[in-house]
């Protein structure tokens, strides 16, 4: 019997398995830079920069900001403004902010997002087939209201429910991401439910911890992945062979 027959629900990742990023995080910077008649940024101290500016953000205000009642906007206005002073620019307030809307513009559209052709018939061939479609994202609100449907991935087509960090307070790897996934789900038994992602920590093991099944999509052939199936994962390359994967007989995960 397939496992497609035991399931009820399927959670799925966002970035880097329905949708990757356009171009280099440089790129939106430098645009941003030249709307208001700067030089372009050096990419690659750009790219460090938001790197250590990020990692700082979400360890000292986590799901972007959600504990501390902090606005999105605020939230990525100082990791932001971090990631270019760590770059080594330090821009005045009055350039700075017209640099900044431009970017949290930027990334709060479809601009910067690619979606992989398989994304939306996957998602609709699962509700086709009777099953609940959860969003378990480490992202902001914007995903939900903003981003995912404007790639055309809409709540209600596509996906019923989705579990975001920056609105619940909870993000992965932390396994209470996907209890409250099971409990949007109807409050089903983990074992009616398969997660899919694209990392190990963040993705696979949680959902395992909790009881789900679990798969890894392996879309740019990472050098992690053998280490992934030597660990026990069931690696697959895109949600096409997801598909095939679930309706295959005798398979477990």
């Amino acid at each position: 019997m397939s496992i497609l027959l035991k399931l009820r629900c399927i959670t799925i990742d966002v970035t880097g398995t329905l949708i990757s990023y356009k171009g280099e995080l440089g790129d939106y910077y430098c645009m941003a830079a030249k709307s208001v008649g700067l030089p372009c940024p050096d990419y690659k101290r750009m790219h460090e920069g938001f790197k250590i500016a990020y990692k700082d953000m979400a360890k000292r205000y986590p799901c972007f900001g959600h504990a501390a009642k902090m606005p999105n906007i605020v939230w990525w206005k100082s990791c932001v403004r971090d990631s270019f002073i760590k770059a080594g620019y330090d821009y005045d307030e009055e350039t700075f902010e017209k640099v900044f809307r431009r970017i949290y513009s930027a990334f709060g559209s479809s601009a910067p997002y690619n979606i992989f052709p398989d994304s939306q018939p996957f998602l609709r061939w699962v509700r086709e087939k009777g099953l609940t479609v959860g969003i378990v994202s480490n992202s902001e609100y914007r995903y939900q209201d903003v981003i995912l449907p404007a790639l055309g991935l809409n709540q209600g087509s596509e996906w019923d429910f989705g579990v975001f960090s920056g609105l619940e307070g909870v993000e992965k790897p932390d396994p209470r991401i996907y209890e409250i996934a099971l409990e949007k789900a109807g409050n089903i038994s983990p074992e009616e439910a398969l997660h899919i992602g694209d990392s190990l920590r963040k993705d696979y093991l949680p959902a395992r911890s909790v009881g789900m099944h679990a798969l890894l999509v392996d879309r740019f052939k990472t050098p992690d992945a053998e280490s992934w199936v030597k660990s026990g994962a069931t690696v697959i390359p895109d949600l096409a062979a997801a598909q095939a994967w679930l309706t295959s007989e005798n398979l477990s995960c």
